[in-house]
């Protein structure tokens, strides 16, 4: 297994995606782009600001349970809903929870549905090549381009006017009433996602500080922080790490970040098999979004889920490939 400095020193030869046309849709609408600088800001000053509010009076054991309960919540919905189930048919759902994690996903903030699958969807039709939306090896290998391509997976493209084309990436979605009329919803979901948690702390504390503490810290710091564990995952997951498995890409496997992002950040054998519908496939890598797909499938919610087999992972298997 080569080192993560290996990996660093070593990344792929630049390419033209084949077919790299039509992969832009139009521009984000002025208002549209002025309110994602303001769900980037507002909550990362939130997270500036969080230590020391917390060091003097500003955090209480039902802050702490709302944003854990919350961060969980809505980051399930981003990983099972958005990532899993809507861009790569790891399993089916029924209506009513296709529905409800599509619901759940938007709670995130992390965009409407129809932009993030397409965006995605893309990611992996051109990952780590011309066309990639988000790929930290598009400027480079030197230190310069190193730090400008890391700023550009993480957040940089974040802010980028431009769309990915819909027609092209979801026609399936598009195609769906249900689902467009969430994309539609997502305006009303980011209100509940930040005022829920301030209802829910003024309700147990019955004061209107309770709701304000709550508002700040499962509200602002809870999105700020789901934001840069799922960009860490486009960036970090793209640059260091282990790669077990064979993809033609970088992704890898980035350990310290397995809990906060609920089994994503075993990245690497996402990208050498995005359906399946477990990420955390040796021993000892927690995915907690996999078993909840399990107890979705116990439960009858979920069905024809893309389970790994033996027999394909050691298809997958990297070891003994040259590197």
């Amino acid at each position: 297994m080569p080192s993560d400095a290996a990996a660093i020193e070593q990344p792929p030869p630049p390419q033209a995606g084949r077919g790299a046309k039509n992969l832009i849709g139009g521009r984000r609408p002025l208002p549209a782009h002025v309110s994602v600088h303001l769900f980037v800001i507002v909550p990362f000053l939130a997270l500036v600001a969080a230590v020391p509010f917390a060091w003097g009076w500003g955090l209480t054991w039902v802050d702490v349970a709302l944003t854990i309960g919350w961060y969980v919540f809505t980051c399930l919905g981003a990983t099972v809903g958005y990532h899993r189930y809507f861009t790569h048919g790891s399993f089916k759902a029924r209506r009513g929870m296709r529905v409800a994690l599509a619901l759940a996903g938007s709670m995130a903030v992390q965009g409407p549905i129809l932009h993030w699958v397409a965006d995605h969807r893309r990611h992996h039709a051109y990952s780590d090549r011309e066309g990639d939306p988000h790929s930290p090896w598009l400027f480079g290998t030197s230190p310069v381009a190193l730090a400008r391509g890391f700023w550009h997976a993480h957040l940089g493209w974040v802010l980028d006017r431009k769309l990915t084309n819909q027609a092209r990436f979801v026609p399936d979605l598009l195609a769906d009433r249900d689902i467009r009329a969430v994309h539609r919803l997502f305006g009303l979901c980011t209100v509940v996602t930040l005022v829920a948690p301030a209802v829910m702390g003024g309700l147990v504390t019955w004061s209107w500080w309770g709701a304000a503490t709550a508002f700040f810290w499962a509200g602002l710091v809870r999105v700020t922080l789901l934001h840069h564990v799922t960009w860490s995952v486009n960036s970090i997951c793209h640059m260091i790490g282990e790669r077990p498995f064979t993809a033609r890409d970088r992704s890898a496997n980035v350990w310290p970040l397995a809990i906060l992002s609920m089994g994503e950040s075993w990245h690497n054998l996402h990208h050498a098999d995005p359906t399946c519908a477990r990420h955390g496939v040796r021993p000892g890598q927690i995915d907690i979004s996999a078993r909840v797909i399990w107890l979705l499938e116990r439960t009858g919610q979920a069905y024809d889920v893309r389970w790994p087999t033996p027999a394909r992972l050691a298809r997958l298997s990297a070891a003994g490939a040259p590197r």
